[in-house]
């Protein structure tokens, strides 16, 4: 006999069990096989020590196995300082909504997002919406697909126009936020306003990053002790040189990637 986990609980086991003999004894119908966080074939042998999860495909996981499989692929001490972590995201367009799914997927326990708008036909283009999500507030249409990505993610939604006044009180629970808006005037609002009222916050903001330029013009660099910026800072969005979904998404890409090197301790 040997001990495994399955599906989080400790187990005996016969030696010398495969996967697939392991799933007709212990989860018929089983047909997604993990093996150590990892898919594995139906005749891999099971060792002492293993951790399986069998699924059956379109069944969702409790929190718990949820959690089990993320922790797998990112180790337990990388997972839990991701879950633990509450990150702000002001703006929730194509940066922002890009951002707050990487976030989801990865683990971030809880997201705050903030912003006014609605979701509207200019916007499909490169925002992480759906047409049938037409005409709803971006903050519940992002909740909404946050929530079939990962249910267990805590979203604190506010559909409102962010101001001086209210972003330190919207904020105030997070150590990271990410500025995510198209004005420049706005963005310059919410990296000051953080950065005057909110001591313990750091911010992943965005310039640059309009148009089809090279992948590599797209940076991550340090600014200042709390103030990260994204992007070429040259381009604009303008005639000829609009938001396009692939570098709107290499942006989004570096932002979300920050803030987990942040949580991580890796700034």
């Amino acid at each position: 006999m040997i001990q495994i986990r399955l599906n989080e609980k400790t187990i005996m086991v016969d030696d010398g069990l495969t996967l697939a003999m392991l799933a007709k004894q212990r989860r018929p119908g089983a047909d997604v096989l993990i093996l150590n966080g990892f898919p594995a074939e139906d005749d891999t042998q099971i060792n002492d020590g293993d951790a399986v999860f069998l699924i059956k495909r379109g069944e969702q996981p409790n929190e718990e196995e949820l959690e089990w499989l993320m922790a797998s692929r990112h180790t337990p001490g990388v997972h839990g300082r991701l879950k633990g972590a509450c990150v702000g995201i002001a703006g929730v367009g194509g940066l922002g909504s890009a951002v707050a799914v990487a976030l989801a997927r990865v683990g971030v326990g809880r997201l705050v997002i903030a912003d006014f708008d609605l979701v509207e036909p200019s916007n499909l283009n490169r925002q992480q919406y759906f047409i049938d999500q037409l005409g709803m507030f971006k903050v519940d249409a992002l909740d909404d697909n946050l929530r079939r990505i990962n249910p267990y993610v805590r979203v604190e939604r506010h559909q409102l126009l962010l101001t001086p006044e209210n972003i330190p009180v919207i904020f105030a629970p997070c150590t990271i936020v990410v500025e995510a808006f198209d004005r420049a005037d706005m963005k310059a609002m919410l990296v000051d306003s953080l950065l005057s009222s909110l001591a313990g916050v750091t911010v992943v903001a965005a310039s640059g990053v309009a148009g089809y330029g090279s992948n590599n013009d797209i940076t991550t660099r340090r600014v200042s002790r709390r103030l990260y910026l994204v992007g070429d800072s040259v381009s604009e969005a303008g005639p000829g040189s609009g938001l396009m979904a692939p570098r709107v998404a290499i942006a989004a890409g570096h932002q979300a990637n920050q803030v987990v090197r942040i949580i991580l301790g890796e700034e």
